[in-house]
């Protein structure tokens, strides 16, 4: 079957741009949980007394399962739709936001934050704009794939400081249910607009040459079609690379500054308010470095982009411990802009050379990439919190960031530019 733009795509107005529009909305509703742990922490350690690890497991679990389901999610989106699976993966992220307002022990915290989050965060992210952009756009991927991935810093910039000062005033419990009820509303939207693929609107991708024809629907169980990947996959250097390069972006970004910054601001005298702002203004740079990014990755070496990316990065926590200080000052603020540039840059570049050296397997082997990146916020989120319970302070988790970012920008170099698999 041969199917061509319609008249409106000649016109600009391509229906892939309503569905990365929605897109871009869902990715910001299930972000409202980014914003959420590293306020709410002081607050639940005031009230319930629970240390820092017990807190920093309950995330590190949640980080595990947004990880590991983002392969599966990968192919259950190929097997039961982009709909179905978005939608299911909002509401629960509702339930465990909402359902925390009633919980009294620790073991509760993991489970709403932990499980029901985790599972719901991981079962669209990256992974659902990945496949948002492959299906939809054979021109402006990059682009497009930077400006979802800049969907949850939007999500961050716009609920970090709700849930910052609802925590602060009202109490940590109607912050969480703005997040439950931010994710819900997404819902309809998402059952409204998206399309699995643009066949399903009579359509070609955007910027697909005349004549396309689409590419054979996946079949088989999505749980086997996600193994093969990574058994595919792990045969290959390029892969380890790509997932060990990403694994420390988790570390150093929603592992450490994500959760940990707050806190760590705390210590020295900062107003929790204060530093969430602060971690607000890094997802207003971050929408900005993540498209731009995209941009660049449309147009240059991607693995130049990662290496660049890495080495400011590991900059930036080598020279954390020496900027945080009771009030804001300009140096901080410098800290904030670069650190916010920086933040996701890093994903526009991975999911093309994901692309790149395998082809078709690539949304599935990028689910599988994303997930070491998520372990290894899971990893880093667990030891900075364990390092803060024992040392009395976070800076040799700056440290440890900053020497795993040059370990970063190696292996961004292990594949050849243009090449196939190593």
């Amino acid at each position: 079957m041969t199917i061509s733009s319609p008249p409106l795509a000649r016109r600009g107005l391509h229906p892939a741009w309503a569905v990365a529009a929605v897109a871009f909305l869902a990715l910001i509703g299930a972000a409202g949980f980014r914003a959420a742990p590293g306020a709410l922490m002081v607050p639940l350690h005031d009230e319930f007394g629970w240390s820092t690890s017990v807190m920093s497991l309950a995330v590190s679990i949640n980080l595990v399962l947004f990880g590991l389901t983002a392969p599966f999610a990968a192919a259950l989106m190929d097997r039961f739709g982009v709909r179905r699976v978005v939608a299911a993966a909002l509401s629960l992220v509702a339930l465990g936001a909402g359902g925390s307002v009633l919980m009294t022990a620790s073991w509760q915290l993991v489970v709403c934050w932990g499980v029901l989050i985790g599972l719901g965060t991981g079962s669209m992210a990256l992974v659902f704009a990945a496949t948002v952009a492959n299906r939809w756009f054979e021109q402006r991927r990059g682009l497009v794939m930077g400006i979802l991935t800049a969907g949850s810093a939007t999500g961050q910039l716009v609920f970090l400081p709700i849930v910052a000062a609802l925590a602060d005033g009202a109490g940590w419990r109607p912050a969480s249910l703005v997040i439950a009820g931010a994710a819900l509303a997404v819902v309809p939207v998402v059952w409204l607009v998206v399309r699995d693929h643009p066949e399903d609107r009579g359509v070609a991708p955007y910027g697909a040459e005349p004549g396309w024809t689409p590419a054979p629907r996946a079949e088989g169980g999505a749980t086997r079609r996600a193994i093969e990947g990574l058994a595919y996959a792990a045969r290959h250097r390029a892969f380890w690379a790509l997932a060990g390069a990403f694994a420390i972006c988790g570390a150093t970004t929603n592992g450490l500054i994500g959760i940990h910054f707050i806190p760590s601001a705390h210590d020295h005298g900062m107003p929790a308010t204060t530093a969430a702002g602060l971690l607000a203004v890094v997802g207003v740079f971050d929408i900005v470095g993540t498209i731009a990014s995209g941009w660049l990755t449309d147009r240059f070496d991607p693995r130049a982009l990662l290496v660049a990316y890495y080495l400011f990065r590991g900059l930036g926590l080598l020279l954390l411990p020496s900027l945080l200080a009771d009030a804001v000052h300009p140096s901080m603020v410098l800290f904030i802009v670069t650190y916010g540039l920086d933040w996701v840059a890093t994903v526009p570049p991975t999911a093309a050379l994901c692309r790149e050296a395998f082809g078709e397997r690539g949304t599935i082997v990028f689910g599988w990439v994303f997930a070491s990146h998520q372990l290894g916020a899971a990893a880093a989120a667990l030891a900075a919190g364990v390092i803060r319970d024992q040392l009395g302070t976070y800076t040799w988790a700056w440290w440890g960031g900053a020497a795993l970012c040059a370990l970063a920008a190696v292996l961004s170099l292990m594949r050849r530019p243009g090449s196939k698999l190593l």
